[in-house]
């Protein structure tokens, strides 16, 4: 699914305006009525209704939205602000079937002073003030009234996008002039600051309406972000040969787990194993070595040289692909070994954990790191990567660079985790949940695409398998057993329930 900027869904109106063909009121009462039915269906005709609409194509939603519930029988008051003395024409238009119609309850159009309406309990509030239009924080009377609104113990049910949150980029936003919505209606597709944790309080349930906007000008308009969706990854899944033997199905290294951090190489490892390769080889420190041998029986295990840390680099010539970091430490000696092992590594990388840790307090190491190497850093570690961030558009702007610095792949992990590709490109992933925010999650997200690497996926394809699958064994593991006892091993136990999904 393409997510559009603010400016491509005007694009993407207009194309659908002129191609379907479809005048400009059309499409809205279309969109209107799209939204009228969602809310009948949560909302009784008991439910009194107040609509606040802006003097834009937003406030001419609201106007509309405001006239058809009012023909089905609920009681509404609509409130339109024109403070400017300047409707957008399909408000306008709007506005004028409204005065016309006898069943709304009160309409009143603010061009200067507003005495604001009671908003108990029971009243639902409509918010139609601004949408995807807006560039700027909301200040003056409009920040008075979204106060007023959040101040109220009415739900809202917001259009499109609640009133002073912008489509992309909040950096510089007002928080406290937002909306706080109970559910938002978006219209055909999510936009890109719905994906951001800190949006969350703003967008309450979310809902995406389908309006029926043109599929080819969806088709035709490229989107910088798209999200993942199940057929795009079935579409990326390599068949397994019948015949097939281990040789064939790859040799992947995991080098990881310092002493007292066998845990993490432990865990890495098995997700490599269950992620179908044909071979696995860990390189450990010596006393791990009993450790991974008894929990992790199918992989063939490297003694590093030291007795408790990684270092000294390895030779990766018999290997298909390589996963560095998990539980690895930040030694001196560990660092030194790390930054040989990336220079010298003949096959593709994934790095993580201590390899970031370590990479961040040596940033001038970053440009030593070979093309097409994947990075899976949390928010955190790419904080201590790249620098402090504002907030989740500024952090992915910053992942993004990276990604093309470094003509690399940069994994942002997360509820819904970023895949940063080097042309620009992001995808986001749906699947997941919040109980896969335990230790150890992450190690298992880099076993899992170290051996997809090795198994024969090309990097950007290992990568959106690899988050997917990931996600979506965390999914069915909730579902069974719930969120909050869920442990990074159970996304392990769940991986072949989520490939045989993915393979019918």
């Amino acid at each position: 699914m393409k997510i559009f900027t603010s400016a491509q869904i005007k694009e993407l109106d207009k194309y659908t305006i002129e191609n379907e063909p479809i005048s400009s009121l059309n499409l809205m009462e279309r969109a209107a009525q799209t939204m009228v039915r969602t809310i009948t269906e949560l909302w009784g005709s008991a439910t009194p209704i107040v609509v606040f609409a802006g003097p834009g194509n937003n406030g001419g939603d609201g106007l509309a939205i405001a006239r058809m519930l009012a023909e089905q029988g609920y009681q509404v008051s609509a409130y339109l602000f024109n403070i400017s003395g300047s409707l957008s024409g399909e408000c306008a238009a709007n506005k004028r079937l409204l005065q016309e119609n006898k069943r709304i309850q009160q309409f009143v159009e603010v061009t200067q002073e507003f005495d604001p309406p009671q908003l108990d309990a029971n009243t639902l509030v409509i918010d139609g003030l601004f949408g995807s239009g807006l560039n700027k924080p909301l200040a003056g009377g409009f920040a008075s009234l979204v106060k007023y609104i959040n101040a109220s113990p009415s739900k809202v049910v917001s259009i499109d996008l609640p009133s002073g949150l912008m489509a992309e980029d909040n950096t510089y936003n007002v928080r406290a002039n937002i909306i706080r919505a109970y559910m938002t209606l978006t219209l055909q597709q999510p936009k890109l600051s719905f994906f951001f944790a800190e949006n969350q309080e703003f967008i309450g349930q979310l809902r995406v309406l389908d309006i029926r906007l043109s599929q080819e000008g969806i088709r035709k308009i490229e989107a910088p972000y798209t999200v993942l969706e199940e057929n795009d990854i079935r579409q990326c899944m390599l068949p397994r040969k019948p015949f097939a033997h281990k040789g064939e199905m790859g040799h992947a290294l995991l080098i990881a787990g310092s002493y007292g951090m066998a845990g993490a190489a432990i865990l890495s490892a098995r997700a490599c194993l269950r992620s179908g390769v044909g071979k696995l080889t860990v390189n450990t420190p010596k006393r791990n070595v009993p450790i991974l041998q008894t929990s992790v029986p199918e992989a063939i295990i490297q003694r590093s040289n030291d007795e408790t840390i990684f270092s000294e680099s390895v030779e990766t010539e018999e290997f298909n692909a390589m996963g560095i970091g998990p539980g690895l430490g930040q030694s001196e000696q560990t660092a030194i070994a790390l930054i040989s092992q990336l220079r010298r590594a003949q096959c593709p990388i994934v790095a993580d954990a201590d390899a970031l840790n370590i990479l961040s307090n040596r940033r001038a190491w970053l440009q030593q790191l070979p093309k097409g190497v994947i990075l899976t850093p949390h928010p955190k570690e790419l904080d201590r990567l790249e620098g402090h961030s504002v907030d989740s558009y500024d952090r992915l702007t910053k992942a993004c660079n990276l990604a093309e610095r470094l003509q690399g792949i940069v994994i942002v992990k997360g509820h819904y985790t970023a895949i940063c590709m080097p042309d620009g490109h992001i995808m986001f992933n749906p699947t997941g949940n919040a109980g896969m925010a335990t230790a150890g999650s992450g190690d298992v997200l880099t076993g899992i695409i170290t051996g997809l690497l090795a198994r024969g996926y090309e990097r950007k394809e290992a990568c959106m398998v690899g988050v997917y699958l990931h996600g979506l064994a965390g999914d069915l593991a909730a579902a069974d057993m719930g969120e909050e006892s869920l442990l990074a091993g159970d996304i392990i136990r769940y991986l072949p329930r989520a490939f045989k999904r993915l393979k019918e």
